[in-house]
């Protein structure tokens, strides 16, 4: 499981339950406002009632005392005005009424108390109905007190039975937020924070000269990529930590054989000066400056692939002829004895590129020389050169030892030598990787084609410069100014 995943697993746990308090504290107000909305009208109904019973008793007391002794009722009001009043406060009533027994209740008062006012103008009628219509009236206005006090009771109910169970749910909800929030910290701790940590303690260890430290690939997918990297990273340095010191030994041993060599050479001539004649001499100077060329070769190619590991490698680029170059590489080799045939093929019309002429000789110089080294003496080496479309190719056939696929996917690597090679002929493994940068920074490719026991054939590809095509057929000689490519 990735971390994103897990994390965001973890806050879809935790904002459901905030979610839930919420909800949970929205129905709670709802409901305490319907609550308190349902005892503020039974609190109203009850007062009217009570208002209503008062107004009613104090009309029968004006009535029956006269206006003489009680002249106002509450409030100030006459007779007639308390009358208007209790309508009043019986349609407020009516109004406000919120169930069907309420309202049928409330309409029975009405016809009571209609029939009490009317019957007090009628004194025959006064003493048979007034007071039935009254104790009537004042028994319903009971009853709808009743009924508003048993609301009142039944919302302070459910109020109090709402926030009994929001007090447990809420209990139960902080109880889980408090478990989420310690079980997301240990989980944390276990799965991220741990990895992390390891990942941490394993880099430390490994930049402190342990380079055998690793790091568990354990955790989150992020930390297992990040801990894959990282050991890939340490495997690879260690790698190129053991071929440097693969490099190293392999160097001071190719060192130690010219040297060997030329050593042997000074003590022999300076042991046997006096019998020492021309033919010895030259064979003595030829072989010092073969192992001079060789130990040059070998620093010049330490040089150039220091430089291109720094970025420095200077290209001096010119419009030149391909043929010129390559034939100017076969000839010298042509004029030395090398035990091979050297066969140039190239095409009746230019092929101008724009190159380097020293850095493409000294590609040319690598390929023809290690063709030659690989392969058995007598054959012959053939070097081509033809434009196909907008590319120039060079290409140096041997019949050499060839090279296996296995092989050919190192070939081009720093101090990377096939078997076979190691045991045919000296080097360090570094000729094909400056030539193939060398090649690189022109903008064009090396490849090569190869079997086992059947040779190899290894081609340069590079941009026919098309524009300069005239001026190189009218003057082999012309450059173009010089500039350097880093």
């Amino acid at each position: 499981m990735s971390l994103r995943s897990w994390l965001a697993a973890t806050m879809g746990v935790l904002t459901l339950v905030t979610l839930a308090a919420a909800a949970l504290l929205i129905v709670l107000t709802s409901v305490l406002d319907r609550s308190a909305a349902t005892l503020g009208v039974a609190f109203g109904g009850i007062r009217v009632s009570e208002e209503l019973e008062v107004g009613l008793l104090a009309h029968d007391r004006m009535v029956r005392e006269g206006p003489v002794k009680v002249p106002r009722g509450p409030g100030g009001l006459s007779r007639f005005e308390l009358e208007a009043s209790l309508y009043r406060q019986m349609g407020e009533l009516r109004r406000i009424a919120s169930t069907e027994a309420e309202r049928q209740r409330l309409d029975a008062v009405r016809e009571d108390v209609d029939v009490y006012f009317s019957a007090q103008w009628d004194p025959v009628r006064a003493e048979q109905e007034a007071g039935p219509a009254l104790d009537a009236a004042l028994s319903g206005l009971e009853q709808v007190s009743s009924i508003n006090v048993e609301r009142a009771r039944v919302a302070r109910s459910e109020a109090e039975r709402w926030n009994n169970m929001a007090d447990s749910v809420g209990v139960v909800l902080c109880g889980l937020l408090l478990l989420g929030v310690l079980v997301v910290s240990v989980l944390l701790r276990r799965v991220a924070l741990q990895p992390l940590r390891d990942i941490s303690q394993s880099m430390r260890r490994f930049g402190a000269g342990r380079r055998r430290a690793r790091a568990p690939e354990a955790g989150p997918t992020e930390l297992r990529d990040m801990a894959r990297t990282f050991n890939e990273m340490a495997n690879s340095l260690a790698h190129q930590q053991e071929q440097q010191l693969a490099f190293l030994a392999g160097v001071a041993h190719e060192l130690r054989n010219p040297l060997s060599a030329l050593k042997l050479s000074t003590a022999l001539s300076d042991r046997s000066r006096a019998q020492l004649t021309p033919e010895r001499m030259d064979r003595t100077l030829s072989l010092v400056g073969r192992q001079v060329e060789r130990l040059d070769r070998m620093v010049g190619d330490l040089l150039d692939a220091t430089r291109i590991e720094a970025g420095r490698l200077e290209l001096r680029p010119e419009v030149r002829d391909a043929r010129e170059l390559a034939r100017e590489v076969v000839e010298l080799y042509r004029s030395g004895d090398t035990g091979h045939g050297l066969r140039l093929s190239l095409p009746d019309v230019s092929v101008p590129v724009r190159a380097d002429p020293a850095r493409l000789e000294q590609v040319l110089h690598n390929l023809i020389s290690n063709a030659l080294k690989y392969s058995p003496a007598g054959s012959t080496v053939e070097v081509s050169v033809r434009r196909e479309q907008d590319t120039a190719v060079l290409c140096v056939t041997d019949q050499g030892i060839g090279i296996s696929e296995e092989e050919m996917r190192l070939l081009f690597a720093p101090f990377q030598r096939a078997g076979n090679a190691r045991q045919r002929a000296p080097g360090v493994g570094l000729g094909l990787s400056v030539a193939r940068r060398i090649v690189e920074g022109h903008g064009g490719s090396i490849d090569v084609t190869s079997q086992p026991g059947h040779g190899s054939v290894f081609c340069v590809r590079l941009a026919v410069a098309t524009e300069a095509a005239r001026h190189v057929e009218e003057d082999a000689g012309l450059t173009s100014p010089e500039d350097t490519l880093h």
